[in-house]
């Protein structure tokens, strides 16, 4: 369960750095009529910058996808031997949710 956990912080991760490509991405085009050797060569290195963030979260995003794909053919493969534990699990996490829904 920590792991899922984690993948998830490593997937919301990734996420927040997309946004933060393509806005870095935006500043880069609104400055661009900017004139200047210093504005140019900054702009240069940001975009050397933007292109090597984007191949280590596209390497980060296939990492997370493999991971969940073995995690999730673990689980399948778990529910079919074991069916009765994960019914009754299952029930008793239902019935927990259940629970703390009608305590509101």
């Amino acid at each position: 369960m920590e792991k899922l956990v984690g993948e998830v912080s490593k997937q919301q991760l990734v996420d927040d750095f997309k946004v933060v490509v393509a806005d870095a991405e935006a500043l880069l085009k609104a400055t661009a009529s900017h004139g200047g050797e210093k504005v140019a060569e900054l702009r240069a290195k940001t975009e050397e910058s933007l292109k090597a963030a984007k191949v280590r979260i596209h390497e980060a995003q296939d990492v997370i996808v493999a991971k969940t794909k073995v995690a999730a053919k673990v689980t399948d493969e778990y529910v079919h031997e074991n069916p009765w534990k994960s019914i009754g699990v299952a029930a008793g996490v239902g019935l927990i949710i259940g629970m703390l829904i009608g305590r509101r």
